[in-house]
């Protein structure tokens, strides 16, 4: 069991695992690292086992050094170049007319490889636009697709609560977000009020959703009877985050009570019903075989059928 390091390229970014190589890390350390990019800035944000961590398939590489001041000097100084890359990306891509929009151009550590973002509505073939931006840049690039969620990250904002968005702020990956959430919360199903800016469903609907599902398992539910102080009455409104329900009385008076101070009375039963009961089998039947009844053929499905087959195969006979 050794201790590994992971590291972050970016803020909120995926977390990698690597090999501190024996050098004496803290927490919020810039450090260089080997990466398939070549090297790389990043930042170790936990420490943690070889054990804890499944996904480690095979060996980690080294982190290469603590990172210098002449290091963080140099990834400073590489912003104005990525403008400068982006921008001729941009003018590669209106002369060879695609259908893409950029979103951001990234170097490593010693610029020798370019990753550029960008999104599109469907399969963009971009190996005249890598060809022609390699010669020109003289580096190796790297074009990525990203996705609404993934452009929304990179590019970064404000949600409608006023807090930066969450995917920038601290969600290292996105969690599946469905529309019961926001049934289960009793929010309007209005796709403008429920989406963020990326245009898909909000991230903050998974956050509270299990706590009120597990409120609501403890309520009843609207149009249930209850006996209340009062008498009985109906649930006509729920208050999840208040644990509290609204009941009517048969006067129209509607009070609300906590769900700790009802209780739910049996549902009617509907018109007509009878419990079935289980017949006795009499001591003279004892379901031999020589006593068993004869087995009846089964009626038909339909009445198209007959005994030689039904009317379609008939017709197809003739």
């Amino acid at each position: 069991m050794s201790e590994i390091v992971g590291v972050r390229f970016r803020r909120s970014g995926k977390i990698y695992h690597f090999d501190p190589a024996g050098a004496a890390l803290k927490l919020g350390d810039s450090v260089v690292v080997e990466t398939a990019n070549g090297l790389e800035l990043g930042r170790a944000v936990v420490f943690t086992t070889t054990e804890s961590v499944a996904e480690l398939s095979g060996p980690l590489k080294p982190v290469v050094r603590l990172a210098t001041p002449e290091d963080i000097q140099r990834s400073v100084e590489l912003c104005p170049k990525e403008k400068e890359a982006l921008a001729e990306t941009g003018r590669l891509v209106e002369r060879l007319s695609l259908p893409m929009k950029l979103i951001q151009a990234e170097y490593n550590l010693d610029a020798s490889h370019l990753t550029v973002y960008f999104s599109a509505e469907g399969r963009v073939d971009f190996r005249d636009l890598v060809r022609e931006l390699s010669y020109a840049l003289k580096v190796r690039v790297e074009l990525r697709q990203a996705g609404p969620r993934d452009e929304a990250k990179l590019l970064g904002g404000f949600g409608r609560c006023g807090r930066e968005h969450c995917c920038v702020s601290f969600l290292d990956d996105f969690s599946p977000v469905s529309i019961k959430m926001a049934k289960v919360q009793d929010l309007s199903l209005n796709p403008m009020k429920i989406s963020g800016v990326c245009g898909r469903l909000l991230c903050c609907l998974g956050y509270e959703c299990e706590q009120y599902r597990i409120i609501k398992e403890k309520m009843p539910r609207e149009g249930r009877r209850v006996m209340t102080d009062a008498g009985p009455g109906v649930v006509v409104g729920l208050n999840t985050l208040e644990e509290s329900v609204m009941v009517e009385y048969e006067t129209g008076v509607r009070v609300e009570y906590p769900v700790a101070k009802i209780k739910v009375l049996e549902a009617p039963r509907p018109p007509g019903h009878r419990p079935q009961s289980v017949q006795p089998v009499p001591a003279s039947q004892d379901n031999s075989p020589e006593e068993a009844p004869a087995p009846q053929p089964e009626p038909p499905r339909d009445a198209s059928e007959t005994s030689e087959g039904t009317t379609e195969e008939l017709l197809s006979q003739d």
